[in-house]
C-alpha cells in the first residue's frame, strides 16, 4: 500500500465524464467499469490485478469475484459507505460495478451514455455482491 493517497471515491471522481469504451483502461480513451476501479486504485497508488477476458454480458460473475479478491476488497454485510464497490445486476446476463461515493451517490462507466457518470441512489438495482476495499493490499 506504499503511497496510498485519498480513498476510492476521490480517485474515481477525477475520472467522471471519461468516455466509455469496453475493457477500456485509459481515462483518455475509455473506460469501462472494471477499467474505472483500475484507474482509481491506480490514481490511489495501488497496481491493480486485472481480469484477463469477459464480455460486456455474461451470466458468470467470477472473473469479477476474483477482480474484487486480487484488489483487496473484502466481503462487506454492513450498509454501503464511501468507497465501497458493489456488483449489481442492470439487466439480464448483466453484471455491473459501481463504486459508492457516499449513501447517495455512486461512480460508474454507463455503457448507454457511453461515459463515467455520478448516479444518485437509490439504486433501483440488484446488489448481488457488496465490498469494502481493505487498507492492505
Amino acid at each position: 500500500m506504499t503511497g496510498e493517497t485519498g480513498s476510492l471515491a476521490q480517485a474515481a471522481r477525477r475520472f467522471v465524464g471519461a468516455p466509455f469504451r469496453l475493457h477500456g483502461r485509459d481515462p483518455a480513451t475509455g473506460l469501462d467499469c472494471v477499467g474505472l476501479v483500475a484507474a482509481a486504485l491506480t490514481a490511489m497508488g495501488r497496481t491493480p490485478i486485472l481480469p484477463q477476458t469477459y464480455a460486456l454480458r455474461n451470466s458468470d460473475i467470477t472473473k469479477l469475484l476474483g477482480f474484487a479478491a486480487a484488489n483487496a476488497f473484502q466481503d462487506s454485510a454492513g450498509p454501503v459507505e464511501p468507497d465501497d464497490l458493489l456488483l449489481v445486476k442492470p439487466g439480464p446476463a448483466q453484471f455491473h460495478l459501481l463504486i459508492a461515493e457516499h449513501s447517495g451517490s455512486f461512480i460508474h462507466a454507463h455503457a448507454g451514455l457511453r461515459r463515467v457518470v455520478r448516479m444518485p441512489g437509490p439504486l433501483g438495482l440488484t446488489v448481488h455482491r457488496h465490498w469494502h476495499l481493505s487498507t492492505k493490499e
